[in-house]
């Protein structure tokens, strides 16, 4: 398949080409590790992306913005506090993507295909230590995050604007700012799975009423591309300014 015909059919898994609304929800864990330590599931974690894909010259516009909740690891309760230190969950809005044809890794799996994303990340620290000695260990935000999406094998032969399909996700990072971890080496891995699902109203009913409290515009997709996007790291920013 050429680039522009595996985008299209990575388009069709994550989204809908007939520009509907889409939405993702995912479920896992949050463990830490630092030199000397044992690993610990420290969160669990819970999300929904809402998105609508935008078709454009040259390729596609990902519209989204999603919101994620760190949990207890065991009553799976989303968490107010953490250590006595108050937990900023994801908000972010927005969260698009650009997208052009590339050569997108996909492998065949019987009577199914996966798409792999291996997207590396670094770049200038919203959070510089000198500001945020306590929420920041580095100048330079560093992680790693890796996306799989499996999508029935007909997703390379029909013409359905979407096809259903599931996705895992992990991601290495640094500690999060709110944690106040400092200069601490380690970090966090996040490991999750979740699905395409029908409707939004498919969310667990626990998820949406949490989003419908404090944003319900979380429940829908955002209608007009905006820069730039909003992170962790730039939302507990603006939460926190520097003095």
């Amino acid at each position: 398949m050429t680039p522009t015909e595996l985008l299209r059919a990575l388009a069709r898994t994550r989204a809908s080409l007939d520009g509907e609304e889409v939405t993702f929800w995912w479920t896992g864990d949050v463990h830490a590790w630092a030199p000397g330590e044992p690993y610990r599931r420290l969160f669990g974690f819970e999300g929904v992306n809402v998105a609508r894909l935008v078709e454009e010259e040259g390729g596609y516009r990902l519209l989204t913005r999603e919101a994620a909740f760190y949990l207890d690891p065991q009553s799976r309760e989303i968490l107010d506090t953490w250590q006595g230190k108050p937990v900023v969950h994801v908000w972010n809005d927005p969260a698009h993507q650009k997208w052009r044809p590339f050569p997108v890794p996909m492998t065949e799996l019987g009577d199914q295909v996966c798409f792999s994303l291996e997207i590396p990340l670094a770049y200038p620290s919203p959070l510089p230590v000198a500001q945020y000695p306590a929420q920041s260990a580095d100048d330079t935000y560093r992680a790693l995050e890796l996306f799989q999406f499996f999508a029935p094998a007909s997703v390379l032969t029909t013409d359905a604007p979407g096809v259903p399909a599931t996705m895992s996700w992990t991601r290495m990072s640094p500690w999060l700012p709110w944690m106040e971890q400092g200069q601490r080496p380690g970090g966090l891995t996040f490991h999750c799975r979740g699905r395409k699902l029908p409707s939004y109203a498919e969310v667990p009913e626990r998820t949406r009423a949490h989003i419908a409290a404090h944003h319900p515009e979380y429940a829908h997709a955002p209608k007009e591309w905006t820069e730039p996007n909003e992170t962790s790291w730039t939302y507990f920013r603006r939460l926190n300014p520097p003095a």
